[in-house]
């Protein structure tokens, strides 16, 4: 016997109907490529959503064919969100950040019909062109530009385009399983894998992002997505707070502090979200220029490991919780929030803070475990480490256009972390099981150390690496990056971890660097500083 309620599709659509129908004067910043902020709402931003899902059936695209941009967050990308996805195509988001050749490969791989392009990347794609052969047309996300039609003939133009298209479009109702947006992995190594998302998926991962104990968007907020939108859907925000009715400021292509200190200050952000490199920028700039980021409530911190000391920062300078989240681009991304527990109330406060440092649990659609070398489960107490294993709601089956891969192991997905699980289920990333140390048969998390080299006030960042050795095959190496106006002495910067950590996990040795390599998506290039100093102790 079935139950008797209602059944509607899970789609995109939905979200952006309801943020019109109920809080359509909502409004929403966004800082222009150009320059210049412009101020939209949910009503008209489901408007132009739905003449641009108009105006692309219109140009003969199919069901289901790739539509995609390269572009900074800002309201017309918001646009592209919906009415791509909800016209029934796949809105295929780009990391500009890639090399040429990454990005040549990932377009053509994904067959996109249509690039809408920020007019920042428009030499680029003048570069490219010539050599992505699925493409039809490209188009410029603003008004007419004769410079910007020079470089690219036939480009067409974002603010033209939408006239062409009917503002009483009706959304088109499909299985709620159909795919809706397209992300690529980095492709640290190997070419770049598309992770393919439903429209499903995506309104599950937003109803979780949704509750307290995840993130909680609320139509009370503001939030600032920092977090780019060509990077796993901006963690899912732009839908997250359609859902919510949440007030948003889309920061357009300067990330740096100052710029990001005047946007928190001037519309009064409640919420943020980015990387911790980003939130180190903040950091300098708002103690340099006496900001108190009084409206900012909250920030949600996730990418990589974020060090305690600027959670510390964050907490006791500024009055800001954060929030330590993890996630991937194979889970939509969210996998864990770091919230507290009614029991840890009454635990003594250097308990609750040490407590918010790790990444917290899994909300419900999301299961975590941990597992040998030979794929058997090891405990949830706290303290064993193994391969970090998921299965979920908004988790991936296997990658695009790669379907015949066997990527689960009955079920589960391998993230590539090493982690430990405590019985209430949460989660420590001890490392990356590709950037652990193993010295001596025994293990070192370069995160661990990491966590404590920055906290050193004469370094602006650091990583920790395993570098060969000629007695105990690995040990650490900590690269550093000294701070404006600091000169560190290696000593010192040693001598910083003792009582932190058992004195064998100490670095051997310090080198300095002006600055560490990173990836597309901000990440320590790892590999990069291990070939460069991989006999740094035995030469």
């Amino acid at each position: 016997m079935l139950g008797q309620m209602m059944t509607q599709p899970l789609l995109i659509s939905s979200l952006i109907d309801h943020a019109e129908r109920y809080h359509g004067q909502t409004e929403i910043w966004s800082v222009e490529t150009a320059g210049g902020v412009t101020q939209t709402s949910w009503a008209e931003v489901a408007r132009n959503a739905r003449r641009l899902g108009s105006a692309l059936s219109k140009l003969g695209l199919e069901p289901q064919d790739r539509v995609a941009t390269i572009a900074w967050n800002n309201r017309r990308h918001l646009e592209i969100y919906y009415g791509v996805s909800g016209a029934g195509f796949v809105c295929h988001t780009i990391n500009p950040r890639l090399f040429p050749e990454q990005l040549v490969y990932i377009i053509n791989h994904a067959q996109d019909r249509v690039v809408f392009v920020d007019a920042t990347f428009v030499p680029l794609v003048a570069a490219l062109r010539d050599q992505l052969t699925e493409t039809r047309h490209f188009v410029l996300m603003g008004p007419r530009d004769q410079a910007a039609l020079d470089q690219v003939p036939g480009l067409l133009f974002y603010d033209e385009l939408i006239e062409t298209g009917d503002e009483d479009f009706q959304w088109p109702s499909f299985d709620e399983n159909t795919a809706s947006s397209l992300c690529y992995t980095s492709g640290t190594t190997g070419n770049p894998k598309g992770v393919l998302y439903s429209h499903r998926s995506t309104v599950l991962h937003s109803f979780a992002s949704n509750t307290r104990d995840v993130i909680g968007y609320s139509a009370m907020d503001v939030v600032l997505p920092v977090v780019p939108m060509f990077h796993v859907n901006a963690w899912g925000s732009p839908y997250a707070c359609a859902m919510s009715g949440a007030r948003m400021v889309l920061p357009g292509p300067d990330l740096h502090g100052e710029a990001l200190v005047g946007l928190i200050d001037t519309y009064g952000v409640t919420l943020a979200m980015g990387v911790p490199t980003i939130w180190q920028g903040l950091l300098a700039h708002a103690a340099s220029s006496g900001s108190k980021l009084d409206s900012l409530q909250r920030t949600v911190i996730g990418g990589s490991a974020c060090p305690p000391s600027m959670i510390a920062k964050f907490r006791d300078q500024y009055g800001v919780e954060t929030v330590h989240a993890w996630g991937m681009s194979e889970m939509s991304p969210l996998g864990t929030s770091n919230h507290p527990l009614a029991k840890h109330r009454d635990l003594p406060l250097e308990d609750q803070y040490r407590l918010r440092e790790n990444q917290g649990r899994p909300p419900y659609g999301v299961e975590l475990k941990i597992v040998d070398d030979d794929g058997n489960d090891l405990p949830n107490d706290g303290v064993t480490q193994g391969d970090l294993m998921v299965r979920g709601h908004w988790v991936l089956t296997s990658y695009f256009h790669m379907e015949d891969q066997q990527l689960l192991q009955d079920g589960w997905f391998a993230t590539g972390d090493v982690a430990t699980l405590d019985p209430d289920g949460y989660m420590t990333i001890r490392d990356r099981s590709k950037d652990i140390i193993k010295s001596g048969g025994e293990w070192i998390s370069s995160v661990e150390l990491e966590n404590i080299a920055v906290a050193h006030p004469k370094l602006a960042t650091a990583a920790v690496v395993g570098v060969k050795h000629p007695k105990w095959d690995e040990r650490p190496l900590l690269v550093a990056v000294k701070a404006d106006g600091q000169e560190p002495t290696e000593d010192e910067l040693l001598s910083f971890f003792d009582g932190k950590i058992a004195s064998w996990q100490i670095p051997d040795k310090v080198v300095f660097v002006d600055a560490l390599p990173l990836n597309a998506t901000g990440k320590v290039l790892k590999r990069k500083l291990r070939e460069e100093f991989f006999d740094v102790l035995t030469g």
